[in-house]
């Protein structure tokens, strides 16, 4: 890795290249080009690239779940000690933004520009910003925050779903002239209903809840601003989409986007985290302002551990009703469901989440009858948002568990059941068209099927006979080897084994007719007559958030122009570099990347064979185009490809204190074509830990509109000793017609199916299903004991 900003020289370039000891082809797994950097401490981080010159930013939340601003005095910070600046609403052109919707203001504040359809005088959630206060320290800036003068007039918190859906609920946006806080809907009419459960020799019914879940990623946000020699303002910071976050910029600052230049250093990490808004608009903002008024030097943020969780977004919370039905030989002959989302104070993307979520409560099975509807709804709580699985782990919880009740109720093997409905090749989808051509749901049961009847860590297959151990059936561990979480070792007699199976399905790319896009440049450097190149020069915005994107971006480069890896050299995540890359997120980037960059090779080649030296290739990748859903029956054609899962668990629970160990998790995922398989697997096993810290300890709770525990030590996310005992990666490579070299995108598989598979595993040990979740052992307890089955 070369570059990194010296105190004081901001924006320094950041590129990367294959070193020849590391450099690997397609299918190899060379070491990430930027490991050396990131392992020694060398990698520049958004706050490690801060300038030694830099003036701070610090942002001021309103601290106000639902409150109306009626007084408000900036002057006592102004006149603070080191403050140079002091900005809010007046300040902001625009004074409204939103990822998919313009319904949040920059800032809370009584002065509303007239250029916003969004009125900001009332702070709607807790972590709303009133003020950005620019000094010579953080400390000064923060301790300005205490000189601001504020009155507030209380209004009445809409803290969660029931109190958003009560007749007669306080309007969290009632400018926008909806009638209630439910603002968006999707409905699915397929077949005849009444005639499916009339078919059905078994049905199930249930409500299920889930919880919110923390990123939790390693790099709190932190950013710098600055305006250039030529008049543009530069933003460097963590992001999902450098061009989204120009657009954001552009917006709420009313300038054009070429007099803005966003780039991504190293990121640590995001999982959907980043793809909305944090600091992007008001760093900018501070810059130009200051700019404005002759100060020349770039402006910082940098948020502490708790400002991060109270100040981003989360997965979202939810509540789904499910009625399924099925005949005698399990095919299932109805399915309806009723689900909602509690979307917080502002849109965010739940309005696409919630598609998501729809698509995904039909499951990957056949559905001759089925009635779907989902609702998102505003509270005053922390808004939901972008997260790994984008609604799918929450629809695939309520599917799963339902089609794994069936099984239970026609005394049928879990695997077998989802053998006869599954989604085939030409099967219809939950929205009345074909799947897009390469379904492989039935090699995926099979192959973890396969795994799972095998002995842990064996490497071989054999077929599997289906089956769990009986429920209840006492585990025969040694005193002593079981103690989850540093408990106290259990009574052998109380331990209780179980095994449990899902599957599921996700899109890759943007759904229901969003205008999908990757652009790639390559440059071949060569003299004439040269037959090759001698080196290649990718050009390229997509983010590299943690997961080695950058790397196979380098790989698939070298395949496609030919030419040895260690003669590649990439610029990456650079709106000043760049076309439009389309975000890292829905588990698009190695497809669409890889697909923009086999077109770039493809115009460069040709340059090349055309004598020209630098050979100059450019290309926009479009895939084919999706549909909205018919908003009556939700018929249409939703998304170009999909990626596919299934996973096997086995646990063990402690029935005196709800402690549950997971001794073993298969993953089985069709990757289409494994461009670097150290980073499939990488990604396997990092879906598993993120998932399992979702479903057994990470629990975040909120009352009246504000988070209770926004810190590591009372938030729990797994630790080394915490997660899967073993995790065994199957990883089929079955090519995706559309995808480069065959690949299809698999990063957020993993985390899809594994609440549901730890549910039935846990029922299977217990005779007791939860249908909610974190499965902490407090709760595990309490259920296991009114229920009857710790004794």
């Amino acid at each position: 890795m070369r570059g990194g900003a010296a105190p004081g020289t901001p924006g320094a370039a950041i590129e990367l290249e294959m070193a020849p000891a590391t450099a690997g082809g397609l299918g190899q797994s060379p070491p990430r080009a930027d490991g050396p950097a990131k392992v020694s401490g060398l990698a520049g981080y958004p706050a490690d690239r801060i300038p030694a010159d830099a003036l701070w930013a610090f942002a001021v939340f309103t601290d106000q779940p639902h409150a109306r601003l009626r007084c408000l005095d900036l002057g006592g910070a102004e006149r603070s000690p080191g403050v140079v600046a002091v900005l809010g609403s007046a300040d902001v052109p625009r004074n409204e933004y939103g990822l998919t919707k313009f319904d949040q203001p920059v800032f809370v504040g009584l002065e509303h520009t007239g250029r916003s359809s969004v009125p900001c005088d009332v702070s709607r959630w807790e972590a709303d910003h009133l003020a950005l206060i620019v000094a010579e320290s953080l400390d000064a800036a923060r301790a300005a925050a205490a000189a601001i003068e504020v009155e507030w007039e209380p209004l009445p918190v809409v803290a969660d779903l029931d109190a958003a859906l009560a007749e007669g609920a306080p309007l969290v946006h009632p400018y926008e002239g909806l009638g209630s806080n439910l603002y968006e809907s999707m409905r699915t009419r397929k077949g005849d209903l009444e005639a499916g459960f009339a078919a059905a020799a078994v049905v199930t019914e249930t409500t299920y809840e889930v919880p919110y879940q923390e990123h939790a990623y390693l790099q709190p946000e932190a950013g710098t601003s600055w305006v250039d020699a030529e008049g543009i303002v530069n933003v460097e910071i963590a992001g999902q989409w450098v061009h989204e976050d120009r657009e954001q910029i552009a917006h709420a600052l009313d300038l054009a986007e070429d007099r803005i230049r966003v780039r991504y250093p190293a990121i640590g990490g995001a999982f959907g985290g980043r793809e909305d808004t944090s600091m992007q608009i008001v760093l900018a903002l501070a810059a130009t302002r200051l700019a404005e008024r002759g100060i020349n030097r770039p402006v910082a943020m940098q948020w502490s551990r708790e400002e991060s969780i109270v100040g981003h977004h989360k997965r979202h919370r939810g509540r789904i009703w499910a009625r399924w039905g099925a005949d005698r030989d399990g095919k299932i002959t109805a399915a309806q469901a009723e689900a909602w989302l509690d979307a917080g104070a502002y849109n965010y993307t739940s309005n696409k989440v919630m598609g998501n979520l729809h698509l995904g409560l039909g499951g990957p099975y056949e559905l001759p009858n089925a009635n779907i509807d989902t609702h998102v709804v505003y509270t005053n709580a922390t808004p939901g948002g972008a997260f790994r699985g984008f609604g799918a782990p929450q629809a695939a919880f309520a599917v799963e568990c339902q089609v794994n009740k069936l099984a239970e109720s026609l005394g049928m093997d879990p695997i077998d059941i989802r053998r006869v409905n599954t989604l085939r090749e030409g099967s219809l989808s939950i929205a009345h068209t074909p799947m897009p051509l390469g379904v492989t749901m039935p090699e995926v049961i099979e192959a973890c099927a396969h795994a799972a009847a095998l002995p842990a860590g064996s490497g071989t297959a054999a077929p599997s006979e289906g089956g769990s151990s009986e429920p209840g059936a006492a585990a025969s561990d040694e005193p002593g080897l079981f103690s989850p979480f540093g408990s106290l070792p259990a009574r052998p007699s109380s331990l209780r084994r179980g095994r449990g199976f899902a599957c599921a399905f996700k899109n890759v790319g943007f759904s229901f007719g969003f205008p999908e896009r990757c652009e790639a440049t390559i440059v071949l450097h060569g003299e004439p007559g040269d037959e090759l190149p001698a080196s290649v020069e990718l050009s390229h915005a997509g983010a590299d958030v943690g997961q080695g994107a950058h790397t196979a971006f380098l790989q698939m480069a070298a395949e496609a122009t030919g030419v040895n890896p260690s003669r590649v050299v990439g610029r990456f995540s650079d709106t000043g570099t760049s076309g439009d890359s389309g975000s890292a997120s829905a588990s698009r980037l190695t497809w669409m990347a890889g697909n923009s960059i086999l077109g770039a090779a493809e115009e460069a080649e040709k340059s090349w064979r055309e004598g020209d030296r630098p050979a100059i290739g450019h290309f926009r990748f479009t895939p084919p185009p999706t549909t909205e859903l018919d908003p009556e029956t939700g018929e249409g054609t939703p998304n170009f490809t999909y990626g596919y899962v299934a996973q096997h668990v086995e646990l063990t629970v402690d029935i005196d204190t709800g402690h549950i160990r997971i001794d073993r998790v298969i993953n089985a995922n069709d990757v289409g074509r494994a461009i670097n398989p150290r980073f499939v697997v990488g990604q396997i096993e990092g879906a598993v830990a993120q998932a399992h810290g979702h479903v057994l300890s990470e629990h975040l709770r909120s009352r009246e509109g504000r988070l209770l525990n926004p810190r590591f030590s009372t938030y729990l996310i797994p630790g080394i000793g915490d997660i899967p005992v073993t995790t065994e990666s199957v990883v089929l490579e079955l090519a995706d017609p559309l995808g480069p070299f065959g690949a299809r995108g698999m990063a957020e598989m993993g985390v899809i199916p594994y609440a549901p598979a730890v549910a039935a595993a846990l029922a299977d040990a217990t005779g007791v299903w939860m249908d909610d979740f974190p499965l902490t052992p407090e709760r595990v307890w309490a259920a296991l004991q009114e229920a009857g089955a710790a004794g």
